[in-house]
């Protein structure tokens, strides 16, 4: 089989790369667009140049600012309805993570038949959708170039992961001017987010000559300039350079997969509502280290990328030195150090195995885990 590249038709970054976006979409047959988002952004005016871009270009709107984190299957039912009930014919998302897999869950049912929980797993979405532009307002989930959402199935308390190359937005957007002044503790959160996956991306056994590059640019780009971005909100260089890296990374985890990591922080994630990029930072170093325990060679060149110095050293201590530094830079920027000083305790880790080892991102792990791997895993992350 051969190696798939999946990237949006067309990707805009830098500053001022909202207003190209619009000018794309005036020239689609395109009349009136839904606009994904939550009420903070609306609340701290990151739409306004949006809304005043779309009035120029005379493209009408409808505006669904009710997406939270962690999105739901009944939100994006809701979503549909509203889709449908305007008339509206191309969606804008803005934001994280959340409102741009909301706005791919949505799309999906509005061309596709059944329910959105239909559609957990890989390559089950059947028709595209109406054209999509998703504005990225943070570094971390690279949400607005990948082919994957993930949707929390509340009745059930399980993350679904839909993986599939027609949820990809027609154009991806990062705007630094966005992303300044975002708080501290989401710079944080997201940019491990993105470290997770750079470096999932380029160990997993989908890894690829094609998304090695970008995966080891990502990690370098994320060691020297998250601390920046965390400590100084309104470095547009440091948002820049984080936009870059998130964007690398999905680069890199798009085509190549993820792994354990993700499928471990994915059940937290739904049964505590705890944020994603906190979940895998909590997870990150331990499973690395549980990964290079049989493959350390992948590890050197993780550890040279944040900056560590690997001369002296065999694959081994190399490796050694890359969960260190990942959890150097874990501390650094103020990652809660397990799932307990979340206020979750152990009993939850039975209900999460089972799942974990179903989640279809483990399967991109390069070490097979057992259920007594995942407890113990489980247990360091406390």
């Amino acid at each position: 089989m051969s190696f798939a590249l999946n990237m949006p038709r067309l990707s805009l970054a830098g500053p001022g790369a909202v207003a190209d976006a619009v000018a794309h979409l005036k020239q689609q047959p395109v009349k009136k667009a839904l606009i994904v988002t939550d009420k903070t952004l609306m609340e701290l005016g990151v739409l306004n140049g949006l809304l005043a871009e779309l009035d120029k270009a005379g493209v009408s709107s409808y505006l669904f600012d009710g997406v939270t984190p962690n999105p739901t299957a009944s939100l994006v039912r809701k979503g549909v309805e509203i889709y449908l009930r305007e008339g509206c014919d191309c969606f804008i998302a803005v934001g994280g993570g959340s409102p741009v897999d909301a706005a791919k869950a949505i799309r999906i049912m509005a061309s596709n038949d059944g329910d959105i929980c239909d559609y957990n797993g890989i390559g089950k979405v059947q028709n595209y959708g109406a054209y999509f532009i998703a504005i990225n307002t943070t570094a971390g989930t690279a949400a607005e170039m990948t082919s994957n959402s993930v949707i929390t199935d509340e009745d059930n308390k399980v993350k679904m992961v839909i993986i599939d190359p027609k949820q990809i937005p027609d154009i991806a957007v990062n705007d630094p001017e966005l992303m300044v002044g975002l708080p501290a503790s989401v710079t944080a959160a997201t940019g491990m987010d993105a470290l997770t996956h750079a470096i999932e991306a380029y160990v997993t056994v989908g890894a690829y000559t094609l998304t090695d590059h970008s995966a080891l640019e990502s990690i370098r780009i994320i060691s020297q300039w998250l601390p920046v971005a965390v400590e100084q909100g309104e470095n547009l260089l440091a948002r820049e350079k984080m936009a870059c890296a998130q964007f690398l990374a999905g680069m890199a985890f798009n085509s190549a997969g993820l792994g354990l990591v993700h499928a471990m922080a994915h059940q937290p994630g739904a049964t505590h509502d705890l944020p994603h990029g906190v979940c895998n930072a909590i997870l990150l170093p331990h499973i690395c280290a549980f990964n290079a325990a049989e493959y350390p060679e992948k590890f050197r060149a993780i550890a040279e990328a944040m900056g560590g110095d690997t001369s002296r050293l065999n694959d081994v201590q190399a490796a050694g030195l890359a969960v260190s530094l990942i959890q150097k830079l874990s501390v650094q920027v103020g990652i809660p150090s397990g799932f307990a000083e979340l206020g979750v305790g152990e009993d939850a880790i039975e209900c999460w195995i089972e799942t974990a080892l179903n989640d279809p991102c483990y399967g991109g792990n390069p070490r097979a885990a057992s259920a007594e791997n995942v407890r113990e895993l489980y247990l360091l992350a406390f």
